[in-house]
């Protein structure tokens, strides 16, 4: 009985070391393809009808240029479009909408992070929707934004300035037509019922200001997809969380059947997710795209190195909260 139980132990422990190294072995292999740079030459050119696929990357400012200024406020779109030093031709932002069947600029579930929420009305976790849009330009939305320098300069307004309430959708659509011929990345943040009248808010307005073809909409929610593809076909929408997926692992493996879901790939790049093998930035991804007649767009890309070699590998669109050091990349 004892021979027999050694002989067990011996065969659980090779059965283990086996299991382990073939689990290190993986793991080596998604860490090394996840940091894996393509050469820029490998890129190949398809012919295409796709508006968004681009000979040139497009400068997008994400959060229009949240991290200099306050993200998402006429502020921050102001030091974008009336700015001598650098020039873009995307604006993306996030709309949710609120009490009173209002759109207005919002990244965040809640005001919690980037407005005085808690001083004006006492309360945290605050969601649009539970307030009117009124109610809402009490707030000072830049008073948690820090600058570069690390000061918080717009904390201790006692009444914000109008540059720094809370906006309407075609309020800022009407101030970047006046100055532009901009192009725009809007997402819609709700869910369910309420994500599907923003849609129907937003498209509306669109079709008023003869904007709907410089318009790529976004969600993380599919049923909000899904609702676009019915209802508003002529709206051209980028790929949500699960078509990523699907997606990526239909590139990774040349997938011939692969039917895309829409003309927009809009992808993350970098740490966290080339950690866990989740390259998106090679020529294979990009290539794959392009073949499907799906333009590649970028976010947040924040580094410059990563701004300078998706550049190199023809991204479509890159999207930073630092537009200005993306232009400075883009034209050194």
């Amino acid at each position: 009985m004892a021979i027999k139980t050694k002989t067990k132990s011996k065969k659980a422990l090779k059965a283990l070391v086996i299991i382990v190294a073939v689990i290190a072995a993986i793991a080596i292999l998604m860490t090394v393809s996840g940091k894996h740079k393509s050469d820029p030459s490998l890129v190949k050119q398809y012919d295409t009808q796709n508006p968004y696929i681009l000979a040139e990357t497009d400068i997008s400012a994400h959060r229009s240029g949240g991290g200099i200024a306050p993200e998402e406020s006429l502020m921050a779109f102001k030091n974008c479009a009336e700015n001598d030093s650098f020039n873009i031709d995307v604006f993306e932002f996030d709309l949710h909408i609120t009490k009173d069947d209002v759109l207005v600029l919002l990244h965040d579930d809640t005001l919690d992070r980037t407005s005085n929420v808690e001083e004006v009305f006492g309360e945290t976790d605050v969601r649009p929707e539970t307030k009117t849009y009124e109610e809402l330009r009490q707030l000072n939305i830049g008073a948690k934004f820090v600058d570069p320098d690390g000061k918080m300069p717009f904390a201790d307004m006692s009444e914000p300035t109008d540059d720094l309430r809370i906006l309407r959708v075609e309020d800022v659509l009407d101030y970047l037509n006046s100055k532009g011929d901009y192009k725009y990345i809007i997402e819609i943040k709700n869910s369910d019922d309420l994500g599907r009248k923003g849609v129907d808010i937003l498209y509306q307005i669109l079709v008023e200001k003869n904007l709907l073809d410089r318009v790529i909409f976004g969600t993380f929610h599919a049923e909000v997809s899904e609702y676009v593809d019915e209802n508003y076909p002529d709206m051209a929408r980028s790929t949500g969380i699960t078509e990523v997926l699907k997606f990526y692992f239909a590139a990774i493996t040349n997938s011939k059947s692969y039917e895309p879901p829409c003309n927009v790939l809009q992808i993350p790049y970098g740490a966290p997710y080339n950690t866990f093998g989740l390259n998106t930035g090679t020529a294979q991804v990009i290539n794959y795209a392009h073949e499907h007649d799906m333009a590649v767009q970028y976010w947040t890309i924040n580094d410059e190195e990563d701004m300078e070699y998706l550049i190199s590998i023809g991204a479509d669109c890159i999207m930073s909260d630092y537009p200005d050091v993306l232009y400075d990349v883009k034209n050194k």
